[in-house]
């Protein structure tokens, strides 16, 4: 068994108006996509799959694993068929032979960012890539093998390196993320890259939006929450306004998520508040406050539940004068 411990890390009214116009634009929705023949519906994602895309997402053993589930409809952009998922971007090349028409984009190196990097080798626990100068090594080393390689993920373009408090590895098509709390066998895991690009590349977010497929409802995999205030910054006696904005995997807005707001102050007493998501996926806090210390920031965490997912957030605002 690999030595698991190498991965240890040692005007009120016109303001609220355009509060309300940002939300009302933020989930707008397009038409949704018409259901293709020969199609597979993913009601985790509320989309299809079809045609040579379906070919080539069926042909890989753990295809959920690898690519996630599909984040949009195939759309065409710049001439060229794209399809969105949650951790790849499938490209149609009609003019390839038959078997290579389909191909990823390399999702790795175009999002790739240098973090601080963890410089661990046992050439006894690692495989050495001359073309890149990169090892694999370790449990990223039994994932990669056990799921397709180089074929699946390219080569690695980066070492281990630490992302927002995790250690990640970068590949040509892939990002690997240990993950120590998870049970043995799940602790290397995929970032959602198809989902971060689709963001980078400022795609119209109607893509998201949910295919109905007869009386099939979207399942949600994951809820992730969004929070900010009215006025950065108050007076010492004044008012505030937290608007919370919840969403599933697909940037849908989530009607009755349940929890609350936990405002923190200056003398390390809490004030905590309610909150129910309405139908646009947003609840509303509103409070008073009174005498609060001059400079000082106050922080509010938020914490959801929804059909026993979680989410939490936060955010903050000053006190001027």
């Amino acid at each position: 068994m690999l030595k698991e411990r190498q991965f240890e890390y040692n005007g009120p009214v016109k303001r609220a108006f355009g509060v309300l116009l940002f939300l009302s634009l933020l989930f707008a929705t397009g038409t949704p996509a018409s259901a293709q023949s020969g199609s597979e519906y993913f009601a985790q994602t509320g989309h299809f799959v079809s045609g040579d895309f379906l070919a080539y997402y069926r042909s890989a053993p753990n295809a959920e694993v690898l690519f996630g589930y599909p984040i949009t409809e195939a759309f065409t952009k710049n001439g060229q068929t794209i399809q969105y998922f949650q951790r790849a971007r499938f490209e149609l090349h009609p003019e390839l032979p038959a078997g290579q028409r389909v191909q990823r984009a390399p999702l790795g190196s175009r999002l790739y960012q240098r973090g601080d990097r963890l410089e661990t080798f046992n050439p006894f626990a690692c495989r050495y890539f001359a073309r890149t100068g990169f090892s694999v090594c370790y449990a990223f080393l039994d994932f990669f093998k056990k799921n397709g390689g180089e074929a699946q993920f390219g080569q690695p373009i980066s070492p281990f390196e630490f992302h927002n408090g995790l250690i990640v590895q970068y590949f040509e098509y892939a990002r690997f993320e240990w993950k120590p709390s998870m049970p043995e066998n799940q602790r290397v895991a995929l970032t959602d890259l198809g989902s971060q690009y689709f963001t980078d590349q400022k795609e119209d977010a109607n893509l998201l939006a949910a295919v109905k497929n007869g009386g099939s409802n979207v399942q949600p995999l994951k809820i992730q929450a969004r929070a900010f205030v009215w006025k950065a910054v108050t007076l010492a006696s004044d008012n505030q306004i937290v608007y919370v904005i919840v969403q599933d995997q697909n940037m849908q807005p989530l009607k009755g998520a349940q929890g609350s707001a936990t405002v923190r102050w200056p003398d390390n007493t809490t004030s905590v508040f309610p909150i129910v998501t309405n139908e646009s996926g947003v609840g509303i806090v509103s409070f008073n406050f009174t005498n609060q210390p001059y400079g000082q920031t106050v922080i509010i965490d938020i914490f959801l539940t929804k059909d026993g997912l979680a989410a939490s957030a936060a955010t903050s605002f000053r006190i001027w004068y």
